[in-house]
């Protein structure tokens, strides 16, 4: 027998359901094009990952860390990233919504606004670049002498989870700026892109503005850098010691403050399409 309030619930995600099985058919349909597609990511993170062997194999120590720690801080950045890009990325579009006067469509109807538009579309083919980081991250937990403690498996665990969090929010602080930016999707993209790239270097090597900015303004450091040295057991900067890793939720809690509050100064902005 089901109970009443998971069928309430079922019922409450059915629409949102409906729309993603639709958009996930419409992807397979041309499979040529979906087969390159696929393709054409999964060679996007083999060329991300090549960048960062290319340096670890000529540097050898870089910020502390060499090539079995890379793999690692490399296998958490990208692939929270590329998982939160998978269920987030798709608000990249909404300044093309807003120009063309397409986003009052979704103000029709009885569902949040947010949530419409995240459940709106969901890209397969970014599973690639993500299989390409996970891939990685094991051979990284295969390389490096990691005591596999309850307490490693659950910081890596909450790792996971805590990243795509944080990243996902950090998409959709961009889309609430679009509001008011509208054309203004390249500055924007360096706090989404700019952060996933700054969450696979050694944070030991940013100046001290650059490790407060992505440290605690925009903290990309606890998706990858902070988990690994706390998995590796090293000290870490003074300002980003290896033990904040277990306070990713915190850092979680503060950018979806940021996304919501942007977001809700964004809506209130908009004003329709004008059609």
């Amino acid at each position: 027998m089901v109970e009443p309030g998971a069928a309430r619930a079922g019922t409450w995600f059915t629409p949102y359901a409906a729309v993603l099985r639709s958009r996930i058919r419409a992807q397979q349909a041309y499979r040529l094009s979906f087969v390159s597609e696929v393709f054409s990511a999964f060679l996007i993170g083999l060329v991300e990952f090549a960048e960062v062997w290319v340096i670890f194999h000529n540097v050898r120590v870089l910020g502390g860390l060499d090539l079995n720690a890379a793999l690692l801080l490399f296998g958490f950045g990208q692939s929270t990233f590329a998982l939160a890009q998978v269920l987030f990325g798709h608000l990249d579009t909404l300044p093309t919504l807003i120009r063309m006067g397409q986003l009052d469509a979704y103000h029709l109807r009885p569902q949040p606004l947010l949530l419409q538009l995240i459940t709106s579309d969901i890209s397969l083919r970014r599973f690639a670049r993500a299989a390409v980081a996970i891939a990685v991250l094991g051979v990284g937990f295969l390389r490096n002498d990691i005591d596999w403690s309850p307490a490693a498996v659950t910081l890596v665990a909450l790792t996971l989870i805590s990243g795509i969090a944080l990243f996902g929010g950090v998409f959709v602080c961009a889309a609430g700026l679009q509001f008011y930016l509208i054309d203004g999707a390249e500055l924007t993209n360096s706090f989404t892109y700019g952060g996933s790239f700054a969450a696979v270097q050694p944070a030991t090597v940013f100046p001290t503005p650059l490790k407060l900015l992505f440290g605690l303004a925009i903290p990309v450091c606890f998706t990858a850098y902070l988990p690994t040295i706390a998995l590796l057991g090293l000290p870490g900067p003074a300002l980003l010691p290896g033990w904040l890793a277990w306070l990713a939720p915190l850092a979680v809690l503060w950018v979806w403050f940021l996304a919501l509050c942007f977001w809700r100064f964004g809506t209130r902005h908009y004003q329709g399409g004008g059609g």
